[in-house]
């Protein structure tokens, strides 16, 4: 049974001649001895509670405190991390973009050396041809020279023989096809 503050406050003992009947005042001492050994107990138990509470309160404050840390760190090396991927992208795009620039440049001169080339061959062209007509020229003038020299010397045969373009070969003396088309 529980006894309370009022309970002790409220507590009348049977009176006896000289004072207190005895057995009431022991049994209630009892009662009370107990009620405060139970007391004693539970206040125990929860302190014993309240120093585990506490305890466990201190390790969440502190892991609270290393989440924290943990999380300004993480937060710290993320932002690391993207200021230096950024800096190595603008790195790489700035080396990309010299490298865009390189190539286009050296397309530039090539193409400007490829023209170059073409005016080069061109003029070779030109000059080749032009010398090839002059040559071309000059051998017709040459045959030319020939056919009228020969038509003035018909009469000497020698110098039909010694040529080597005759009836027999294929060509007339005037330098094209004979009559029978060879």
């Amino acid at each position: 049974m529980r006894i309370t503050p009022i309970d002790i406050q409220q507590q009348q003992f049977k009176t006896r001649p000289l004072g207190y009947e005895k057995a009431g005042v022991d049994h209630f001492l009892e009662m009370i001895a107990a009620e405060l050994e139970r007391l004693h107990r539970q206040n125990m138990e929860y302190k014993e509670d309240l120093a585990r509470t506490r305890a466990s309160l201190e390790e969440m404050r502190a892991r609270e405190a290393t989440l924290k840390d943990t999380l300004v760190t993480t937060q710290k090396v993320t932002d690391d991390l993207k200021t230096n991927a950024r800096k190595e992208a603008e790195i790489l795009i700035a080396d990309a973009q010299l490298r865009g620039e390189r190539i286009v440049r050296d397309a530039e001169q090539r193409r400007i050396q490829m023209i170059s080339e073409i005016q080069e061959i061109r003029r070779q062209k030109i000059s080749f041809e032009s010398s090839l007509r002059a040559l071309v020229e000059s051998h017709i003038h040459l045959l030319n020279l020939e056919v009228v020299q020969m038509e003035k010397g018909r009469d000497d045969l020698m110098l039909e023989e010694s040529l080597p373009f005759t009836p027999a070969g294929g060509f007339s003396r005037k330098g094209g096809p004979d009559r029978e088309g060879r």
